[in-house]
C-alpha cells in the first residue's frame, strides 16, 4: 500500500512495568508529524502532554470516572506489573471489572473427560470434512441430495467465544449426513459419533444457551444492574436444568429429548450441570453479591437512604419534570448532563453501576 502525506497510523506504546505515566500515551502519526494520543479516550494531545505533570492533569480532568474491563491475564491484572495496577496508581478512583463475557466463556469450557471426548469427536469430524476442497464439495453435494437446510459445517475456533455453540448447532442439524459421509471414509469415527450422540445433543442444547447469554451480555447500553440480572437468571436456570434433567424432563433440551438416554447419561449431565452452577457462582460472586440501592432504579418510590443523601433524593423525587424524563428508562435518566451537577452525592453512587 502506498503511503501518502494524509495517511494516519495509530501506534500503541507498551506499558513500562516501572510505572512511567508516559506509557499511557500512544503515538498518532500524520505524515512526518508525531503527536501523543491518550489510549483511554483516543484524543490527540499536544506535544507537551508527554510531561508526567501534564498527563496527570489530563487524567484527573477527563478520566476520574473511568471503569476498565479486563480478562484474567497476568499482564492485565498482575499485582505489580499488570496494566490495571499501573493505571490505578495514576487514577486512584479507577474501578476494574473482570470482563463478564470472558468469565462466562471460562465457565462454558468446564467439561468432564467424557463430554470433552465427545466434543473432540465432533471437531475431528468437522476437520476431516473441511480439511480439503474435495471433501467439502462432496459433503455439500450429499447434503443437497438429502435436502438438508445447510450444506457446510462450521469450523470451531477456540478464541471466538460463540464458535463452539455455532459449530455444534450446525453439526447436529446435519448429523445423519455426517454419518453417511464418514461411513466409507472413517467408520471408527462414525461409530464413536453414534455412540456419543446423546452427549453431542446435550452439548448442542447447552452451548446454544451459553451463546444466548453471551449475546445478552453484549451491547453499549448494558450496565452492571442489567448484567447482574442476566447472570442471576442464568444461575437459576442451571439449577432448574439439573433438577429437570435428573427427572428425565427434557423440555429445556430439545435435541436431547429426541435421543435415547440411559441412566449413566443422565447422571453425567446432572453432575456437569451441578459443576457448572458451582463454577458460575464462584466466578461471578462479586457481581451476584453486589448491593444495588433501590433508589437508582426508581428514585421516585419511597425508600430508605443514607442520611447524607436524604436531601438530594427528596429534591429529585419531588421534581415533576424529572418524573417525565424517568418514564423512558432509568439509565437515560441518570446519564442526563445536569444530574452530576444537581445531585452530586447520588451521582457518585449511581455512576458506578
Amino acid at each position: 500500500m502506498k503511503l501518502t502525506r494524509k495517511t494516519v497510523i495509530p501506534k500503541v506504546v507498551q506499558v513500562d512495568p516501572q510505572g512511567s505515566t508516559g506509557d499511557l500515551l500512544g503515538v498518532y502519526v500524520e505524515a512526518d508529524k508525531q503527536l501523543p494520543m491518550c489510549l483511554l479516550c483516543n484524543k490527540v494531545l499536544s506535544n507537551d502532554s508527554m510531561k508526567p505533570s501534564k498527563l496527570e492533569d489530563h487524567l484527573k480532568m477527563c478520566h476520574t470516572d473511568k471503569i476498565v474491563a479486563t480478562d484474567g491475564a497476568p499482564a492485565m491484572v498482575g499485582r505489580y506489573r499488570g496494566f490495571v495496577s499501573h493505571l490505578k496508581r495514576i487514577i486512584p478512583g479507577l474501578t476494574a471489572v473482570h470482563c463478564v463475557i470472558h468469565r462466562q466463556h471460562l465457565v462454558a469450557k468446564h467439561l468432564s473427560d467424557r463430554l470433552n471426548q465427545s466434543l473432540h469427536f465432533v471437531i475431528k469430524a468437522v476437520n476431516k470434512i473441511r480439511s480439503n476442497v474435495l471433501n467439502t464439495r462432496l459433503f455439500a453435494q450429499l447434503c443437497d441430495e438429502n435436502d438438508e437446510d445447510f450444506q457446510r459445517l462450521l469450523l470451531h475456533t477456540e478464541v471466538r467465544w460463540l464458535s463452539k455453540g455455532a459449530c455444534l448447532t450446525r453439526f447436529y442439524s446435519v448429523f445423519d449426513s455426517v454419518l453417511e459421509f464418514l461411513e466409507s471414509r472413517d467408520p471408527d469415527l462414525k461409530e464413536n459419533l453414534i455412540k456419543f450422540k446423546a452427549d453431542i445433543a446435550y452439548l448442542t442444547d447447552l452451548f446454544k444457551k451459553f451463546n444466548d447469554i453471551n449475546l445478552q451480555l453484549q451491547g453499549d447500553s448494558l450496565n452492571l444492574i442489567e448484567t447482574k440480572g442476566i447472570i442471576s437468571a442464568f444461575l437459576g436456570k442451571l439449577k432448574f436444568m439439573k433438577q429437570n434433567i435428573s427427572r428425565r424432563e427434557f423440555s429445556q433440551f430439545p435435541n436431547l429429548s429426541q435421543v435415547e438416554c440411559i441412566d449413566k447419561d443422565i447422571h453425567t449431565y446432572s453432575q456437569h450441570l451441578s459443576a457448572l452452577h458451582d463454577d458460575f457462582k464462584t466466578r461471578f460472586e462479586d457481581m451476584l453479591t453486589m448491593d444495588i440501592p433501590p433508589w437508582i432504579i426508581n428514585p421516585f418510590d419511597e425508600t430508605e437512604v443514607d442520611v447524607v443523601l436524604q436531601e438530594e433524593l427528596l429534591e429529585l423525587s419531588t421534581n415533576e419534570e424529572l418524573k417525565v424524563k424517568f418514564r423512558k428508562d432509568y439509565q437515560t435518566f441518570w446519564l442526563q448532563a445536569e444530574t452530576p451537577v444537581k445531585y452530586p452525592g447520588l451521582w457518585e453512587i449511581a455512576r458506578k453501576f
